[in-house]
Formats: structure tokens, C-alpha cells, sequence
């Protein structure tokens, strides 16, 4: 059995480098007044392949392979300047869950912040 999956892979791995970019999903960025937009996109790929070969004296002999492969590029948002000033603002809104964790650095911020200012007026 031809093993051919180096190959595919190399195939695979320049097609990312020269297709899966920002630039080729959302486009390059940009200038919006003031601010500086830079597009954001996410892009997940996986690879599975499996091969084998046997026989018996009734059967004969055989062997088989098979391969695949998936990929997704999704736009995430923009990462936006002003001075030195960075946010992120993202291309679609979160619910549930997902919406809950997005919060979770700046309410853990803002309980730090207020610990420390009645550590302080304790003193």
C-alpha cells in the first residue's frame, strides 16, 4: 500500500499558509476615523488517517487505508486602536454560557478592585 500521506499533508499546510489568512477571509485592515481596525478570525483544522492490511488462507491478502481531513475559518471580530488605547470587538454577540465567561475578566477585576479599596479603608 502506497503511504502518500506526507505529501498531502505538505499540500494541506501551504494551502494555510497562502489561503487561510485574515486578509483572504475579512480582508486587510483598516482605518475608521481615529481608530485602526485589525479583522480577527479563528481557523481549526484536524486530520485523521488509518491503515491496515492482513489475510487469511480462505481470504487472501488485503489491504486498505483511508484519510480525512476538516477545516473551518470563522471571522471572530476586531482588535481596535486609538493612541494606545486596544479593544477587542467581536463580529457576533455571545449568549448562555459563552456570554457569561466573556464577563468573567472584568467582574473578577472589578471584586479585586473592591477588595482592595476595603482593605484600605479598614486601615
Amino acid at each position: 500500500m502506497k503511504n502518500n500521506f506526507d505529501e498531502v499533508l505538505v499540500k494541506v499546510t501551504e494551502f494555510l499558509q497562502n489561503e487561510a489568512r485574515t486578509e483572504t477571509v475579512v480582508g486587510k485592515e483598516f482605518k475608521l476615523g481615529e481608530f485602526t481596525c485589525v479583522p480577527v478570525i479563528r481557523v481549526g483544522l484536524g486530520f485523521g488517517y488509518g491503515g491496515g492490511e492482513g489475510g487469511d488462507d480462505k481470504h487472501g491478502h488485503g489491504e486498505g487505508g483511508a484519510a480525512g481531513a476538516g477545516f473551518g475559518i470563522e471571522p471572530l471580530g476586531f482588535l481596535v486602536t486609538k493612541g494606545e488605547s486596544i479593544s477587542f470587538v467581536p463580529s457576533k454577540t455571545s449568549h448562555g454560557l459563552t456570554a457569561a465567561f466573556e464577563k468573567m475578566p472584568d467582574l473578577l477585576e472589578k471584586f479585586i478592585a473592591t477588595k482592595q479599596e476595603e482593605a484600605v479603608v479598614s486601615n
